[in-house]
Parts: C-alpha cells; structure tokens; sequence
C-alpha cells in the first residue's frame, strides 16, 4: 500500500504534542548558548517549529540559499512533500523513535538533548539535497510532551555521499550521547515513487524517445518535460538518462 507520508507524519506529532498547550512566555532558555551548541559553519536555515499546531514559527531567510524557496512560500505540508521518496519512511521512522527517545527522559533533561540525524529534499531546482536536521526541544508541558522546537538544517550533500542516513542522540551539557542508534522499521519505503505522468514519461525514455517527442506525444510542452525529467532524475538520485533507465529496470521501479 502506498505510504501516506504526511498523514503518518501528522500521527506521530500530535501523539509528541498530546495537545498540550503552547505557552506565550519567552522560552527560558539560554537561547544563545543553545544555538552555539548546534549551529555548525555551512550553509544553513534554521526555523522554530510549532509541534501543537503544526506549523513553523519564523523561518530564516537563508533557506533561499540551501533549497532555493522563499521562506513565505514553505508551508509544512510543501516542506513534507519535497522529502526525497526513499528517505520518507526513514524520516518516519526516525519521527517515531524521538517520540519513544524524549518520552523515556526524566522533565529536566529534555532540554538537554539534540537530535541529528540526514535525509534528502528535492530543491527548487528539482535536485536532492541532503540535510543534517539537528532538533532541540525548546518548550514541553508537565506531561513531557514537547511543543515547540527549534531545528537547524545544514546542507551536507558535498560531505556525505552514501545515501544511508543515520540518527543520534547528542547529549549536552554533560549528558551521554547516543549514536547511530537502531531504529525500529515501523514504516517501509514505498516503490511507487513516481505519478502517473512520470511513470509515461520514464516509459518514454526507455524506448529512446526524446524530450521534443515526449511532449508531441502527451501533449505537453518540452519545458514542463524537461521539468519532469529533472524531478524524475533526483527522485531516483541518477545523473543521467542511461543510468535512470538502467536503475528504473534493474530495480522494477515502473
């Protein structure tokens, strides 16, 4: 069955949240301190997000220059839905096992900890990115359900060339690290990583039809099939057309 990414996403956040109430005082946080302990010198955005509501709470302007959006354009289902397809279930599971992770720790070391852990979206340019996402929980209630972090997201794409994606637990202030945990495969990535449009146009290219062709034959422009082409490509991380084809059928993709 195909993988409902972000109404699962949505699942595991109002279950961290257990609608708790987001209070309007300033954090009692050593906000300064915090951010030395996780930003890293890169490219990077950060943002505050709003776990209770789901949504994000100021979002820095230099997510222009890591994945080329305007920040009033990034909602949070727009941000979900340029996840790369085989790193959806991953970023699930990992969703899941910081709710268990948080849940187990006594009120007073919450703050305490940060998540790091990689992933790769797709930019604006319709090419994968990958992401260090480092989380650290700025506002929980009495229940110890968080409500508002704050995450850092770093563009390592020119550090990291495997595609295997790892989490940890970073202890601060003292606290022990965890890294490179096990996480529990409570979703599994989805084969149908590509629409229906896509899977014409892959179709296509097997039989060495070009982009003027491709769109003759669905009646498309060539810009919106060179569009396709370059999502297609970054969905299943290939660089070229013989190395997409080569993957699409050694691996049944279509």
């Amino acid at each position: 069955m195909k993988l409902k990414f972000y109404a699962e996403m949505q699942k595991i956040w109002q279950m961290a949240a257990n609608d708790g109430i987001l209070r309007d005082e300033v954090f009692e946080l050593t906000m300064h301190k915090k951010l030395l302990d996780i930003f890293h010198v890169g490219n990077f955005y950060y943002f505050f997000f709003d776990i209770a509501n789901l949504q994000f709470n100021y979002l820095s302007p230099e997510i222009k220059n890591v994945l080329g959006y305007e920040p009033e354009d990034m909602t949070l289902d727009f941000f979900m839905s340029k996840i790369h397809p085989d790193d959806q279930a991953t970023f699930l599971n990992y969703e899941s096992s910081n709710l268990k992770f948080f849940r187990s720790l006594p009120a007073d070391k919450i703050v305490k900890y940060k998540i790091s852990c990689d992933y790769r979206v797709i930019n604006s340019s319709g090419e994968s990115v990958r992401l260090l996402q480092q989380v650290i929980p700025v506002q929980f209630d009495d229940d110890k359900n968080i409500l508002m972090t704050l995450i850092v997201h770093t563009d390592i794409t020119h550090l990291k060339k495997s595609n295997k994606s790892t989490l940890s637990y970073i202890g601060l202030e003292g606290e022990p690290s965890y890294i490179d945990v096990d996480v529990e495969e409570v979703f599994k990535t989805s084969h149908e990583i590509f629409t229906r449009r896509e899977k014409e146009i892959v179709g296509y290219l097997i039989n060495s039809f070009n982009s003027e062709e491709i769109a003759q034959k669905l009646f498309i422009s060539k810009q919106t099939v060179t569009s396709h082409r370059k999502n297609i490509l970054a969905k299943t991380n290939t660089k070229s057309t013989i190395e997409l084809v080569v993957k699409v059928i050694s691996e049944g993709l279509i």
